[in-house]
């Protein structure tokens, strides 16, 4: 059996192992953690993402399809529902506090029906979106189908 010198420990890690672990640990988690930091933020965006693509989606398949397609908001039980070529769908939008048109204002109550043509849509729509103290609007425009996300800072 060895017998070894007072102060020399031959089991563990040196001082240089040590840094240079910490050191690869510092690198991985700077690299990581600015993926978490925002995820709750991401929520409105998300939402705000989704009811475009939605929007889209109906506008360009009744053009396309040449069939009728709706668009329901219940402002009441915060879902939005709408036809489409794979038949009735429900989804659930906790950020969505009303709709704008031309003809009717603003609307934050109750339902809204939109039907979404061969020839498009009759008018412009702004779906708006809150969290806290962020906004966002999704519109739609009734010539071009064209959807553009906005942010506002009210």
């Amino acid at each position: 059996m060895r017998i070894l010198r007072v102060g020399i420990c031959s089991k563990g890690f040196t001082f240089l192992e040590l840094i240079v672990v910490i050191f690869i640990l510092s690198i991985v988690m700077a690299v990581i953690m600015p993926s978490f930091i925002g995820i709750g933020d991401n929520k409105l965006k998300s939402e705000a993402r989704e009811i475009a693509s939605l929007l889209r989606y109906l506008y360009d398949s009744a053009v396309s399809r040449k069939e009728t397609f709706l668009i329901k908001f219940n402002f009441n039980e915060n879902t939005v529902s709408f036809s489409s070529p794979e038949g009735e769908k429900r989804k659930k939008f906790n950020n969505v506090i009303g709709v704008t048109t031309q003809s009717r204002g603003l609307v934050s109550t109750g339902e809204l029906i939109f039907f979404f043509e061969p020839l498009g849509i009759n008018e412009n729509l702004n779906v708006h979106l809150n969290k806290e103290n962020e906004f966002m609007d999704v519109t739609l425009n009734h010539m071009s189908g064209r959807v553009k996300i906005i942010q506002n800072s009210k």
